[in-house]
């Protein structure tokens, strides 16, 4: 999503229940990784963003450790797959799904973009070049260190553009293939993420009015409360 419409979500969704809705999305990505991959983190680069990213959430250890476990049963077989969909007002919408069942997943996404008006999924492919992606790390700036020093620091771990909030925190962007240096230099630096993701940030955003806003946000409500799926990004600014 654009940043400050994602800022508008990242807002809302502190008001919901993070561990029932969160914390199985976390989980199953983990698991995907973990069967795709193996499940030693050092071996399996997928597994340690995943496991990075569920750190980010307060994942406690012992869920990912379940979660890592689980590849090696039968209900690890989880896909990885993305979708695309248009809505009203040129809104773009990509989705990022891990399921055991496509059909159903595909089936349920159809159902939520059929009850929008002039909103419909559309082939893959149509959108995925209109996102960047991107390693995006959300923390809170360390007092004892200045912010270009701070962002030298980080230049040497993949660091693209460091973006100061409103509210005193910052956002870390890099290349999505360098998570994993950018993880390391937080930690070599002794910062703790607040969030930590692989995001699609889009190359050309537009602006709605506030009424198409809301509009467009129960949209996105159907799509991000499905179990199968891990994220939604659009092409809003």
């Amino acid at each position: 999503m654009g940043r400050a419409f994602e800022y508008r979500r990242a807002a809302k969704e502190k008001r919901w229940d993070k561990m029932s809705k969160v914390f199985p999305k976390l989980a199953k990505a983990i698991t995907a990784a973990a069967k795709e991959g193996g499940a030693d983190p050092a071996m399996n680069a997928k597994l340690r963003t995943a496991i990075a990213t569920a750190k980010a959430q307060n994942m406690p250890k012992d869920n990912i450790d379940a979660a890592i476990k689980r590849a090696s049963g039968k209900d690890g077989a989880f896909s990885e797959l993305s979708y695309e969909g248009k809505a009203a007002n040129g809104v773009l919408i990509f989705i990022e799904c891990t399921t055991d069942n496509p059909t159903r997943t595909i089936a349920n996404l159809k159902s939520y973009f059929n009850k929008s008006p002039s909103a419909s999924i559309v082939p893959n492919g149509s959108l995925e070049f209109m996102f960047a992606r991107k390693s995006v790390f959300a923390f809170s700036k360390p007092e004892s260190m200045p912010l270009d020093e701070l962002e030298l620091a980080l230049i040497d771990y993949g660091l693209e553009e460091l973006e100061s909030l409103e509210d005193g925190s910052l956002i870390a962007y890099g290349s999505y293939t360098d998570f994993g240096a950018l993880s390391e230099g937080l930690e070599s630096l002794q910062i703790t993420p607040t969030s930590a993701k692989l995001a699609r940030i889009p190359t050309s955003p537009i602006t709605l009015a506030e009424e198409q806003i809301e509009e467009l946000e129960k949209l996105l409500d159907r799509i991000e409360e499905d179990d199968d799926v891990q994220a939604v990004y659009t092409n809003l600014a």
